[in-house]
């Protein structure tokens, strides 16, 4: 079995302009534009963990906490939390920096759950991971209760 990775070797961060073609008739950007980032970069960030190609299973929870605006930089963060045998949590964190007046604003947080799939697009093993920061540690500890409520939940 592989070694456990730090967090580190998975974070990537992007950054991204808002401009109007990303955004509705009120000039903010649109929610399925930011969820597309998020599923872009967790992709990214557990292929980065597991060096395999990789598939979206669930997207547990999207928190739109505020929005951004054209001309607006987007800053997505994401990072692997947890991981199973075959599957990665990744946390993604979206801020929002105004650049006339420098200011960042938390706008979403995500948690995606990823397949490692093999040549064949079997599920394959990853490595475990171990969380460096407090962020990151409390994240990994509450793992086990999200799993246990995506299994729950595809039981109904």
């Amino acid at each position: 079995m592989n070694q456990p990775l730090s967090s580190h070797v998975s974070r990537t961060i992007q950054t991204k302009l808002v401009l109007p073609p990303d955004t509705n008739h009120i000039g903010t950007i649109f929610g399925g534009t930011v969820l597309s980032y998020i599923d872009e970069i967790a992709a990214i960030t557990a292929m980065k963990h597991s060096k395999k190609v990789v598939v979206t299973a669930s997207i547990d929870t999207v928190n739109f906490l505020s929005s951004a605006r054209v001309g607006d930089i987007l800053m997505l963060e994401a990072v692997v939390v947890s991981t199973g045998r075959t599957s990665m949590e990744v946390y993604v964190k979206v801020e929002c920096e105004n650049l006339e007046t420098g200011d960042r604003t938390l706008t979403t947080t995500s948690i995606l759950t990823m397949v490692a799939t093999n040549q064949d697009g079997k599920p394959t093993k990853v490595p475990g991971v171990i969380p460096e920061t407090e962020e990151e540690q409390a994240l990994h500890q509450e793992a086990q209760a999200r799993k246990h409520r995506r299994l729950k939940e595809n039981e109904k």
